[in-house]
């Protein structure tokens, strides 16, 4: 029931929060989304680095005394969020129905897109501290510190500086980048068994996720200006779809044949996330000389 509870509020967070940040005035609005989802990567930072030191003090029979404190966080923000100033929401009158996104090839292939996101995000990072074990032999604080954290820190430093220094720079061009690169990495991690080249391999990886999440959502809310909260709220469920599946693909195949194995198979949604990347761009040519 907890975890229930806990993933209706996180999801609500990521509903909220993005067309909130999408409305504020700003000629950089990528910029913008992508410099706010940076806090999810440095808060996933946070949360490993002082967790792990926290169950080295305290020992792992006391971890449940971690969630209470980290329920502080929530609970602050409950209180401080009723003071934000927000702006007016667009009248439902003339925000884009729901049935029209859904008529539309060029949002359609965005959701698939953004499923790919977040599987190419979290099949990684789900696997990371195991595949760090294992794979590398270092104990579990190693592998919690190597993987999953030096995999955060990159996505938030690729976040972090296109939304302090990369509002001259091309989404589009980027998110095509990030999906070459994101493929070369799982490919380097899974095939490569030399330990350094490994993790240098996680370090990369959460560097070319970085923009694929909050480029996605920012490409669709400029195409669909009037999207407003429910069309973002559907761009975040298909990305929540895509980090459930990423994962467990991933689990699935290694029950069968070994963690390298399944990480080499995640290739795929890098895969789909270029070649739909490719074919979006002629797409939105089209329907912007219309």
């Amino acid at each position: 029931m907890a975890s229930i509870l806990f993933s209706i509020g996180a999801g609500l967070i990521e509903v909220l929060v993005s067309p909130i940040v999408d409305s504020l005035p700003s000629e950089a609005k990528a910029a913008s989304m992508s410099l706010a989802h940076s806090f999810y990567s440095w808060g996933q930072v946070l949360v490993i680095v002082v967790s792990t030191l926290a169950l080295l003090i305290i020992g792992l029979d006391l971890w449940f005394i971690l969630p209470l404190v980290w329920s502080l966080l929530p609970l602050f923000n409950f209180f401080r969020f009723m003071r934000v100033p927000l702006i007016s929401p667009e009248e439902k009158g003339k925000q884009t129905p729901l049935k029209t996104l859904f008529r539309s090839r060029i949002f359609l292939l965005a959701l698939l897109l953004m499923v790919c996101a977040g599987a190419s995000e979290m099949s990684i990072n789900q696997w990371a501290s195991l595949f760090a074990e294992r794979g590398l032999g270092i104990s579990k604080v190693l592998g919690d510190l190597l993987g999953p954290c030096l995999f955060a820190a990159m996505m938030g430093i690729g976040r972090t500086w296109y939304g302090m220094k990369g509002q001259k720079n091309n989404i589009y061009k980027l998110l095509v980048v990030s999906s070459v690169l994101c493929i070369a990495t799982y490919v380097l991690i899974a095939i490569v068994p030399v330990p350094a080249l490994s993790l240098l391999g996680f370090a990369v990886c959460g560097l070319s996720v970085s923009l694929m999440w909050p480029g996605m959502l920012s490409m669709t809310a400029a195409g669909y200006p009037s999207g407003g909260v429910a069309m973002f709220a559907i761009l975040a469920l298909a990305g929540d779809l895509g980090c459930s599946v990423g994962p467990q693909l991933i689990g699935i195949i290694a029950d069968r044949s070994s963690l390298n194995w399944g990480i080499l198979a995640a290739v795929l949604f890098p895969g789909i996330m270029l070649i739909g990347l490719v074919a979006l761009k002629p797409m939105m040519r089209t329907a912007l000389t219309r």
